[in-house]
């Protein structure tokens, strides 16, 4: 078990060193999964101490609906587990997306390896995701290869 007091003073000590790097203008941005177009609308990077940044050895990507509130409520209570995702072990970014039809969201992770990304599956904030997701709309995958988001530009109006 992941200890929340630990990961909250690694997560302090990232945003301290300035490693922590939230991206701008996502609005604009999607993918397309089993026929659903996606929204981005959050993305935040954790860079090395030297600055550079890292390619991804593996992607963490989860698909799932919660079961209690609105997609609003959701979209800002998904700003409390960040600093428990920055301190995951191998942690390089997340994207996060919204399905425009289903209001389904959709969280994008790169991690330094495929270990670290298959072990984000047991991590403190998967955990709670989990206990908050509708039964039956939970599904995640890991993948290595080809790692680029396959982001798509988005006009406003679809």
């Amino acid at each position: 078990m992941q200890n929340p007091l630990k990961l909250l003073a690694h997560a302090l000590v990232l945003w301290m060193q300035a490693r922590v790097t939230f991206e701008r203008g996502l609005d604009r941005i999607g993918i397309d999964d089993q026929g659903e177009r996606f929204r981005a609308f959050r993305k935040v990077r954790v860079g090395s101490k030297n600055q550079r940044s890292s390619a991804p050895g593996a992607v963490f990507r989860v698909r799932f609906r919660f079961r209690n509130l609105s997609q609003a409520a959701n979209r800002r209570l998904s700003c409390i587990p960040i600093p428990f995702i920055l301190a995951q072990p191998g942690f390089l970014s997340k994207t996060w997306l919204l399905g425009e039809s289903s209001g389904d969201f959709m969280g994008y992770y790169e991690f330094e390896t495929e270990a670290t990304a298959r072990a984000y599956w047991d991590s403190l904030p998967l955990k709670m995701m989990r206990r908050r997701a509708a039964p039956g709309s939970l599904s995640h995958e890991v993948l290595v290869g080809d790692l680029a988001l396959p982001l798509n530009p988005v006009s406003r109006g679809q």
